[in-house]
């Protein structure tokens, strides 16, 4: 289990939004290659940077931060937002993203996911960002009829690097994860889960370690740690530790 903290990038800028809403978005760092910076000294193994902007127009839109963000730093990333063919996800790869997370993509046109999976093995996750157990997509403003789990059913076989699991009513609330959901989630699949939305403070980590036994990999953390209600360092210290009563 690791900690992952969370870049979200909006007009150039590191902000955290409510409940996926645009409208509702806290900037929290003019320069994202800085916190980028910050998060690897702080001991962080990966990060999560997502291309808001880019989710809600279809493509990249941020992406000479993310560049600058991947010539800076030293850990892997994870990147989502406005990924919606082969050439965007080469390109990604191609300047350094460890990770290219597929979300409207998957949902919209599932048969070009698995396609990419499969073009570019271990280097492809299936983001599933679910509102009342519904996948939502386009930067969350629209609404499927896919359930969550028959989503990533989809996928579950082709070995995506990983689900990244989002509940969007809580993410950015500050009122903690949506544990028996995200359990059920990771019970129905065998590709590894990361958990995003809604950790809220140390406590909510120590909950969120035990869904380590149904296949949760990652704890992706955003607004916690930029409002200081999570210590980056004492989190990662958590997961490292055998003791998490």
């Amino acid at each position: 289990m690791i900690i992952i903290p969370a870049i979200d990038l909006k007009a150039g800028k590191c902000v955290r939004l409510r409940q996926g809403r645009m409208e509702l978005s806290t900037v929290f760092n003019d320069n994202p290659v800085n916190q980028s910076i910050t998060w690897e000294r702080l001991g962080a193994k990966r990060i999560h940077i997502v291309d808001l902007d880019g989710s809600i127009d279809g493509k990249p839109v941020n992406l000479q931060i993310i560049r600058e963000i991947a010539r800076n730093t030293n850990v892997p990333l994870e990147l989502g937002g406005g990924v919606r063919d082969e050439n965007t996800t080469q390109m990604y790869l191609d300047i350094g993203v460890s990770t290219v997370i597929l979300g409207t993509l998957a949902a919209r046109t599932p048969n070009l996911a698995l396609e990419l999976i499969r073009r570019f093995p271990g280097k492809v996750a299936i983001g599933i960002d679910a509102q009342a157990g519904r996948v939502a997509v386009q930067g969350w403003t629209e609404a499927t009829d896919y359930e969550a789990r028959e989503l990533a059913l989809v996928f579950d076989s082709d070995s995506p690097v990983a689900f990244i699991y989002t509940d969007i009513e809580r993410d950015g609330m500050m009122v903690g994860p949506n544990f028996s959901a995200t359990a059920e989630f990771a019970m129905a699949v065998n590709t590894p889960v990361i958990l995003s939305g809604g950790v809220t403070n140390i406590q909510d980590v120590k909950k969120a370690l035990a869904l380590e036994k149904y296949g949760v990999t990652g704890i992706i953390i955003g607004r916690a740690l930029y409002e200081g209600a999570v210590d980056l360092k004492e989190a990662i210290s958590l997961t490292e530790s055998s003791d998490v009563s």
